[in-house]
């Protein structure tokens, strides 16, 4: 009777498994955790407690503060309270240490595939006879490449020019070359991110010139404004950047100039102005330096000038116009607007091919050609081109198989 009196208050809790079973157990206050977790054990894995490492492998969860429940903690002491909820669960298996052996063999497989360090490539050589490859033939190898390409574009040029002088329609094409031309949206700057830019509070002729450093990105433009806010030459127009010409009193407009004379005038004043043409578009394709090369190469002391004659010799390339600067500086600028001799198989193969007689009719290759000259890096562009593509592939198929022979 005293047991009873004094016994603890009698839980009913709901306890459920991974595997889907549910059942209420009842069991008083000062039940123990382990003592419970043996009953839960008991009812959904009969036989299981003949195992004394069960108990120890699964553990009780209470599903509301989701706690693991301490084996030596009775239910009152882990507040534990009237319908709770219980997850029984199998703890998981822990991870096996690996055996020495499995470490000794893993680390001797790494020691071999580990790539030898200096030492042991200077011992493993040291009976080879020396030899020390000549770095700057390699590199003038590739700059003779890039030289003769080059050459080859100039003397297309001139092929082309006079192909399309003698088209009856000349001047008509090149009303629509001067207008493709136009449509070059390079030095265009993107009107929203301008305009961002300017409801900061920005200057626009900052907002512009800060767009056009950091390729038209509103974020690192905005950050490089806030960077050079205090530069007394921030205001100071891009390196490399002509400003724009005025055109020449009683001198024609582009436009004007592309749409020709009249079918009475006669061939040679036709000519004349198809001439002109050709050095305006010359002059709306010059090259443009990349800004942030001229900047980077003219802190390490270098003149403008120099520094602009080397971005165009090495393509924009900063590390290339770099190494041009500190050493021979060949070729040079001037070396760039030489043709190819006109009487070298590599050139006669060149003009013989069919794609390529037909691509030289077409306004459109003289343009590329134009493009790529002064700005190689638009190679890419023009390749993918399906009007000059073709013409681009075969120049560079002859290339090639001449270049091996």
């Amino acid at each position: 009777q005293e047991e009873k009196i004094f016994a603890g208050k009698v839980l009913r809790l709901h306890v459920c498994t991974m595997e889907g079973a549910e059942w209420l157990e009842e069991v008083p206050e000062d039940t123990t955790v382990e003592k419970l977790k043996e009953r839960c054990l008991k009812h959904c894995l009969p036989g299981s407690l003949e195992d004394p490492k069960t108990v120890t492998h699964h553990k009780l969860i209470h599903a509301t503060s989701e706690k693991v429940l301490t084996d030596t903690k009775t239910v009152l002491e882990e507040n534990i309270q009237d319908r709770d909820v219980l997850l029984l669960v199998k703890k998981r298996a822990p991870t096996l240490l690996p055996k020495m052996s499995d470490v000794v063999a893993e680390e001797k497989r790494k020691q071999e595939q580990k790539a030898p360090d200096k030492d042991a490539i200077l011992k493993a050589t040291a009976n080879l006879p020396a030899r020390s490859a000549d770095r700057s033939v390699t590199h003038h190898n590739m700059r003779d490449f890039q030289t003769e390409l080059r050459k080859i574009l100039v003397s297309l040029i001139e092929v082309a020019q006079k192909l399309l002088a003698l088209n009856p329609d000349a001047v008509e094409l090149f009303k629509k070359a001067n207008a493709m031309l136009d449509e070059d949206e390079e030095d265009r700057v993107d009107e929203i991110a301008l305009r961002q830019l300017t409801e900061m509070g920005f200057p626009e002729s900052r907002a512009v010139k800060a767009l056009r450093l950091n390729h038209m990105s509103v974020t690192q433009a905005m950050e490089w404004l806030i960077e050079h806010a205090d530069d007394p030459s921030v205001d100071a127009p891009l390196p490399g950047s002509a400003p724009a010409e005025a055109p020449a009193e009683g001198a024609a407009s582009p436009a004007e100039a592309a749409a020709g004379p009249s079918s009475e005038e006669g061939g040679e004043e036709a000519k004349d102005e198809l001439t002109e043409i050709f050095k305006k578009i010359r002059r709306k394709r010059e090259f443009r330096p990349d800004p942030r090369a001229v900047i980077a190469l003219m802190e390490m002391g270098f003149d403008e000038k120099e520094v602009v004659d080397a971005l165009r010799v090495n393509n924009n390339q900063q590390n290339a116009a770099c190494e041009w600067l500190l050493g021979d500086r060949k070729p040079s600028p001037e070396d760039l607007d030489k043709g190819i001799d006109t009487n070298s198989p590599l050139f006669q193969a060149i003009l013989e091919n069919p794609v390529v007689q037909l691509g030289l009719t077409n306004p459109k290759t003289l343009l590329a050609f134009e493009d790529m000259l002064e700005n190689p890096l638009n190679s890419t562009q023009w390749m993918n081109d399906p009007e000059t593509g073709p013409v681009m592939l075969q120049i560079s198929r002859i290339f090639q198989t001449l270049n091996r022979t």
